[in-house]
């Protein structure tokens, strides 16, 4: 029986101290050679487990198989049929929870680096184009709307388009791309790379009108009278943030994680004065929260150049939902955690700036309604964490906007749109929506799952309808 190596073959990266002063791409990506090497760890399982944890369903030992063959372009031709994304997906999909945890080498060693071969085929495609006549669908006629070009958008209109079906994406901002472009740091999603990947689903014939904030612009009702839109896909994400609700919040030197990252990627502020948009970072800052928004914004605070830069979270390491690999980036470029730690006030000066953020230790409890051990206030133990800027990041809930101008559209406690966990289906007939406007915010794979079945329920939606 043939052996294979134990260990993932190593991805080269920008060393932790000068890429902390850059917003260039932190992960550099395989060589041709690297790939074939780590493809050749792959056993090929006769149950493919790995393609069962995938959300869009990857052929996975498929494209590997070939990729160890130096099929490159053949191994992105597999994954382009079930996945409209793959360099993105490739960067940040947190494939060691899902493709990663069930392949069988990670029993007694270390998995196949799925996603570094994912995004390799994807960058080799990309840099090495070859002409290829595009299979142009039999036109169904028929229109389908989907608002938000983020993940979920995106997916669905470029599986509808494949269909036959005439497509109109109607993005709020004035840049495609959702929280592909403002809110993913151009160091672990590089801007260039989500254009490109718009503009492939565009070559399917999906048309993408920006400025359109629905529910202001237009309702999803006159989408479908005046319009003419036979079915509607909502992909509009969880844009609107979450706050602590403590004193202080209104200072000057306050942000969301959500306004912080979108003046930083989406107007390239760390640019200014190149770029129009300034934006204001202390010597020393606060992020409080311990998902990978808290870390993307934490290490744009020192890359944008803040001194000190600290991760406040209210529980253990070992409860930080971010991914293993941002939190290691994180410590790497020198970020530092203050862990079993709650924030109760901000505080400030006589002229309403950010001075510190009053905080109480913590200690782990009784297991709440997530599973995770709740945390519990250690009385007197409260302390100042001097600072200049304190960003937020706890967490989005959608925007009320097309809840509020859209009659009869069931939503939950949170906000979030009610639909179908296999079709996407809500209240309205033909009208589906999916990823973060139904889940909160989630991951872009997730999101992006929930877009295809959606785009596979209007597809018999719209079929049975003839």
């Amino acid at each position: 029986m043939a052996s294979f190596p134990m260990k993932k073959t190593p991805m080269p990266e920008q060393d932790p101290v000068v890429r902390a002063g850059n917003f260039d791409e932190v992960a550099l990506g395989y060589t041709p050679e690297m790939a074939i090497e780590e493809a050749k760890r792959c056993r090929n399982c006769k149950h493919k487990p790995c393609v069962k944890g995938c959300p869009v369903n990857v052929r996975i030992p498929e494209f590997i198989a070939l990729v160890a063959q130096g099929r490159f372009h053949d191994a992105y031709e597999v994954i382009r049929s079930t996945n409209s994304l793959p360099a993105i997906c490739g960067r940040v999909c947190p494939q060691e929870t899902q493709c990663e945890a069930r392949c069988v080498c990670g029993i007694k060693g270390e998995p196949v680096a799925i996603g570094r071969l994912e995004r390799f085929c994807a960058d080799y495609a990309m840099n090495h184009p070859v002409p290829q006549q595009a299979e142009v669908p039999a036109p169904k006629g028929r229109k389908v709307a989907v608002i938000g070009s983020g993940p979920a958008g995106l997916t669905c209109a470029g599986d509808l388009a494949k269909k036959g079906y005439e497509v109109t994406v109607f993005e709020a901002l004035h840049t495609p791309g959702g929280v592909l472009m403002y809110g993913i740091p151009e160091f672990r999603l590089p801007k260039d790379l989500v254009r490109r990947e718009i503009e492939t689903v565009k070559s399917l014939g999906v048309r993408i009108e920006t400025d359109m904030v629905m529910g202001k612009v237009l309702s999803l009702e006159e989408l479908r009278k005046d319009y003419g839109f036979d079915a509607i896909f909502v992909g509009a994400g969880a844009g609107l943030p979450s706050f602590l609700r403590i004193p202080g919040e209104n200072l000057n030197g306050v942000y969301s994680a959500n306004e912080f990252l979108t003046r930083t990627n989406l107007m390239k502020a760390y640019t200014f004065p190149e770029a129009d948009t300034p934006i204001f970072v202390g010597e020393k800052v606060a992020v409080v929260g311990g998902g990978n928004v808290a870390m993307d914004a934490a290490r744009c605070a020192k890359r944008l150049g803040a001194k000190e830069v600290t991760i406040v979270y209210r529980r253990g390491e070992e409860e930080m939902p971010a991914r293993k690999e941002e939190i290691h980036h994180a410590k790497e470029e020198g970020i530092r955690f203050s862990l079993l730690t709650n924030p109760e006030a901000v505080e400030g000066d006589e002229k309403g700036w950010v001075t510190g953020l009053r905080c109480a230790s913590m200690e782990l409890g009784e297991p709440d309604a997530s599973g995770r051990r709740r945390p519990v206030k250690v009385e007197g133990s409260e302390h100042v964490i001097p600072v200049q800027t304190v960003i937020i990041a706890i967490g989005n809930t959608p925007n009320p906007l097309i809840k509020s101008t859209t009659p009869g559209l069931e939503t939950n406690a949170r906000g979030c749109i009610v639909a179908d966990d296999l079709t996407g289906a809500t209240s309205l007939e033909g009208v589906y929506a999916g990823g973060d406007v139904v889940t909160g915010a989630a991951t872009v794979i997730l999101a992006m799952g929930a877009g295809k079945r959606a785009a596979a329920a209007i597809d018999r939606y719209l079929s049975e309808k003839a």
